[in-house]
């Protein structure tokens, strides 16, 4: 019988041929690395961490503590009996040691009081332990030279920061948010033009060390550096510390979030002489404390609050060259994929 006009036509039925009893597939067993990669790098990091953060503390000593000393006092007693643990630093009298200190030139000033006294001033903002250090060695010159030491501090820390620690929380802060916001703009490659990516980090940069600064500045005073170059000093490092994290993901693949956390958070921020002052630190932490982000942000905070931004040009630069250099690099990117894919056409032909 044909089928009525419009209808579909019938489809021959047919039962599939009898086979065996179905199995399930055998799963497929993942490669070792996808076991040892991410235990090896979290090993990694925790040692990391702790080695640095516990072992830099274990037993930090003064090397070449920069002191001011100003005439009678002899200098030469002085460095023959501290040796490499001090820098002498001859003062043509006490009110020009007093200014070296003043001007972040010298961590300490040491002047005659008197025929059996010495004066030591020093500037606690330059740290609890590097000002303990100073005065500890000073105290011993002045026990064996039979002398009696009086203490000032002529460059206090702000009120709300009693420990000194402020300017390295926040600069650990905007590193930490710096960081984030590197790391989450690597998964938008498929979703933002690489110039939006660009705007969205050096935005999110800015307003990262605007609340930053506002925060400790004018709302907790517990730094007390004028709030524009704060906002700019804290502006660089989130720009710093994100384009580095956008930098090393784009060319190393998933290694590259570890090696940033390493780098900024773990190495940068331990070394950064805040919680252990810069010449207290050994001789390898010391030549990279300077160079990273997190230090370079410390200095600038420092320099800023309490000495008048004596010397805050260079750690500005510092940053800027770290955030500078990583957008290029990231810019650089897709052109040197296009040649490597065009390399590899040409190879193919």
């Amino acid at each position: 019988m044909e089928s009525p006009v419009g209808a579909a036509p019938e489809r021959e039925q047919t039962r599939p041929a009898a086979t065996g009893p179905s199995r399930p597939p055998r799963p497929v067993r993942p490669p070792v690395r996808a076991w040892l990669q991410p235990a090896v790098i979290s090993l990694v990091v925790v040692a990391a961490f702790i080695s640095c953060y516990v072992g830099l503390q274990r037993d930090p000593q003064p090397h070449r503590l920069p002191v001011a000393v100003a005439a009678p006092v002899p200098p030469g007693a002085i460095r023959a009996a501290l040796g490499d643990t001090v820098e002498v630093r001859p003062a043509a009298d006490a009110r020009v040691a007093r200014q070296a200190v003043e001007g972040h030139d010298a961590v300490a000033a040491l002047s005659a009081d008197g025929p059996d006294g010495l004066r030591l001033e020093i500037a606690g903002a330059d740290g609890t332990s590097t000002t303990s250090a100073v005065k500890t060695l000073v105290g011993a010159y002045a026990q064996g030279a039979g002398k009696h030491v009086t203490t000032e501090d002529v460059v206090p820390l702000a009120h709300f920061d009693t420990r000194g620690l402020a300017g390295f929380y926040m600069a650990f802060g905007v590193t930490l948010a710096g960081f984030v916001l590197g790391s989450n703009a690597l998964g938008l490659a498929n979703l933002l033009h690489l110039r939006h990516r660009f705007w969205l980090l050096a935005g999110a940069s800015v307003a990262i060390g605007t609340l930053a600064a506002i925060i400790a500045g004018p709302v907790m005073g517990a730094v007390p550096a004028p709030v524009a170059p704060l906002i700019l000093t804290l502006t660089l490092l989130a720009a710093a510390a994100s384009f580095t994290t956008k930098l090393l993901g784009t060319y190393l693949g998933p290694v590259g979030v570890p090696v940033a956390t390493l780098l900024l958070l773990t190495v940068g921020n331990a070394t950064s002489g805040a919680t252990i002052g810069a010449d207290l630190l050994p001789a390898a932490a010391r030549a990279v404390s300077a160079l990273l982000p997190p230090g370079a942000a410390v200095r600038a905070v420092t320099d800023l609050s309490y000495f008048d931004g004596a010397h805050v040009a260079g750690p500005v630069i510092t940053l800027a060259l770290w955030a500078c250099v990583a957008a290029f690099l990231l810019a650089l990117r897709p052109r040197l994929t296009r040649q490597r894919a065009r390399g590899a056409a040409r190879g193919a032909v």
